[in-house]
């Protein structure tokens, strides 16, 4: 047990690499092309920040709660919750559901959770590996701001939040479900128009441009 544990250990460790080295190689690229909007995030800071306070919320609170009685992940993007993993009863799923409802500056939430027992940490590893796959697709992919999307998988199903236009959408799932080894996909995108999306990127190129102007002496 103890050099399967090792085992399982390195390997989340190695997806988790590859993970940051992707990471990495979207600013790379986007460096490349110079083009602010690339890397952008569509949602204002203070969106952001809402996000986080809402993961780390959600996440405590349901943790807490639960304990090894879930294995429960929270994602929240622009407001809207996803909740993926596995949960042991309906009653643990629906009571989830309705914690997250409750707290503050939540939208929307998008149960996803599974009645059955927690997943392996090889299938774990396994889905952070399908995740980074995409993501690696998606940097090489012109017109699609992938830093605009946040992209769960769990059990081989690939969930994606994000604010994208109607044809970004298509080209997004597209993509997730042309990784070999996905078994679904599943969006829950803000849409906006063509014109939204003019206007919210004008905006983020001219706010990155005035947060790299030199201070005055």
């Amino acid at each position: 047990m103890k050099i399967l544990s090792r085992l399982v250990s390195a390997l989340l460790c190695v997806v988790a690499l590859l993970t940051l080295l992707n990471a990495c190689g979207v600013i790379a690229v986007g460096a490349v092309a110079g083009g602010a909007s690339v890397l952008a995030d569509r949602r204002t800071a203070a969106a952001q920040a809402t996000d986080i306070g809402i993961q780390l919320e959600a996440s405590a609170q349901l943790s807490n709660k639960f304990g090894n009685d879930a294995h429960i992940n929270v994602s929240s993007f622009n407001q809207q919750v996803l909740l993926t993993g596995e949960v042991k009863t309906a009653a643990i799923k629906a009571q989830a559901d309705a914690d997250v409802k409750q707290i503050k500056n939540v939208r929307a939430v998008f149960d996803e959770l599974i009645v059955g027992p927690n997943s392996s940490y090889t299938a774990r590893a396994n889905d952070a590996y399908l995740t980074s796959k995409i993501k690696a697709e998606m940097i090489f992919t012109n017109n699609l701001p992938s830093n605009s999307m946040d992209i769960v998988t769990e059990g081989t199903n690939v969930y994606m939040l994000g604010i994208l236009t109607a044809a970004e959408a298509a080209s997004a799932k597209k993509i997730a479900s042309s990784t070999n080894g996905v078994k679904a996909v599943y969006t829950f995108f803000d849409l906006i128009s063509e014109a939204d999306k003019e206007r919210i990127d004008t905006a983020n190129k001219n706010a990155s441009a005035g947060s790299t102007k030199p201070a005055p002496q």
